[in-house]
């Protein structure tokens, strides 16, 4: 019975590992993204702590290793983990003030570092206790290792698929957190072999059926303001009424923002989109790639566009129809990634507007010179593609990349900046065709300021050609632009941040 107890503490605190990697990361994810930052950092974390704790577990096991100290350091990892929902609030709270940079991995440390940790020191202690008990050979070493790398695998798969998409984020910590104090509480039980065997399996079954009695989620709050908060496999969706908008966010980045009837949009690059209008001499077939609260598609049908959509989230296609009206005329709705649904169908269309690049993390996959190849494919011989990139200014790395790669299959390439000034944080409008860009009619003449008229002449005015020397070009071998995205991810995280924290948004 004690190496039975012994081995379930190796396989409980393996699977935990992934799962608690992949569960800190969505409990992270609306703070800074679900971004390749985050991963890194959660990684890197998840390596560090795991190697103190081999070390921490290799001294102690040394020196007076029992069983009891074994069950503790079990039972103490599923109790940090249990309270991680209550405790990223405070923590989250805390770091908020400091740059970005340095608030995820300070976060992610205080929230993880420990836990992770004293899973590392699972091994070592059982290694010693297996080696005492068979007289110090030292040959549980490696089976005892492989057991733990196994049961990480089937605890990441379990996570992925199972825990996360029907138990819920919060929820799921708390069971994870809950399943190991009872795997400590049956150590302590089983000194005496019949009543561990007994006891074993009723301990597992209460502790497990006692974690769905807590549900630490954020609920949503209509008469707050808080119209939705759900959970789906690609993050934490939120549906906000504020200063006389409504704000759909995923994993708090910002995917739509519209005024209240007629739900149209106050984002100033979707203003300049309608630019692409005024190439046409009527309204065609458009394909939109990434929904989000269904804006674009609103104002393109209103002209008599016909409109297909893709959208990867369907959760985002019944928020966009449930809390935006988007209506069923409006959209031709296909949920599923942009790329796929180009590559299997042969439709060609007048005009294809990507709008997926406020995703974290950032969909490389559709500015490599084979995406826009696929692209152009799909266009009409004179059609326009038309996307929006966020960055960090006008010249950004990012920026020039992208340009210069869409200008290998497309023969003319107009940038056209939304944010002033040039080296500010902002979108900037990107069309490209292998015809020349030129407007049937002018633009009308602003009369104020703050006004879409004034926005797209801004844009068209300060519209420039990508700079081909010195940019590197996009190809599905070769793409860091999810990595140069990072920087305009921080700076636009610390501004939504500054934003929303009144409502508790970003956290």
């Amino acid at each position: 019975m004690i190496g039975f107890l012994l081995t379930l503490a190796v396989i409980m605190g393996g699977a935990s590992v992934l799962a608690t990697d992949l569960v800190g990361t969505r409990i992270m994810a609306p703070f800074c993204g679900a971004s390749l930052y985050l991963w890194t950092i959660m990684t890197c974390v998840t390596f560090a702590a795991l190697g103190v704790g081999y070390q921490l577990g290799s001294r102690r096991s040394d020196r007076v290793p029992t069983t009891g100290r074994l069950q503790f350091i079990v039972g103490l990892a599923g109790l940090w983990i249990a309270v991680i929902p209550w405790l990223r609030l405070p923590v989250l709270a805390g770091v908020d003030i400091m740059d970005m940079r340095l608030a995820v991995p300070i976060a992610v440390t205080v929230l993880f570092f420990p836990p992770l940790m004293l899973f590392g020191m699972i091994c070592p202690y059982v290694i010693r206790l297996k080696s005492v008990a068979q007289g110090g050979n030292g040959k549980p070493a490696g089976t005892t290792y492989a057991v733990f790398m196994l049961a990480g695998f089937c605890g990441a798969i379990i996570a992925e698929f199972l825990l996360l998409p029907h138990v819920g984020v919060y929820r799921s910590a708390v069971l994870i957190g809950f399943l190991l104090i009872a795997t400590a509480l049956c150590g302590f039980a089983g000194g005496n072999t019949r009543k561990g065997t007994i006891l074993t399996p009723l301990i597992i079954a209460l502790c497990g059926g006692a974690a769905f009695l807590f549900n630490p989620a954020p609920a949503a709050n209509p008469p707050g303001g808080l119209m939705a908060l759900e959970e789906s496999p690609w993050g934490e969706m939120r549906v906000v009424d504020m200063d006389d908008a409504r704000y759909l966010l995923v994993d708090g980045s910002l995917k739509a923002v519209a005024e209240p009837a007629p739900w149209d949009s106050h984002l100033p690059y979707i203003t300049v989109m309608d630019i692409a209008k005024g190439f046409f001499s009527r309204p065609g077939q458009m394909l939109l790639v990434g929904l989000g609260g269904g804006a674009i598609a609103k104002r393109f049908a209103h002209e008599n566009w016909q409109v297909d959509a893709t959208e990867t989230n369907p959760d985002i296609t019944r928020l966009a129809r449930t809390y935006f009206f988007l209506k069923d005329d409006e959209a031709q709705v296909y949920n599923m990634d942009g790329r796929r649904f180009l590559a299997t169908h042969d439709k060609q269309y007048d005009l294809i507007i990507l709008d997926v690049f406020n995703d974290r993390p950032f969909p490389s996959s559709l500015v490599s010179q084979e995406a826009f190849a696929l692209i152009r494919s799909r266009l009409v011989p004179n059609g326009v593609l038309a996307m929006n990139i966020q960055a960090v200014g006008w010249h950004d790395k990012l920026i020039a990349a992208v340009g210069a790669t869409a200008r290998q299959e497309f023969g003319h390439v107009m940038m056209l900046p939304v944010a002033e000034p040039p080296d500010r944080y902002g979108d900037v409008v990107i069309f490209a065709s292998n015809r020349e860009l030129k407007l049937l009619a002018d633009l009308p003449v602003p009369i104020d300021r703050f006004t879409p008229e004034y926005d797209r002449a801004h844009a068209w005015d300060s519209s420039f050609e990508p700079e081909a020397k010195g940019a590197i070009i996009l190809t599905d071998d070769f793409n860091p632009s999810d990595i140069w995205a990072e920087r305009a991810n921080l700076v636009s995280r610390a501004e939504l941040h500054a934003y929303f924290n009144k409502w508790g948004i970003t956290r």
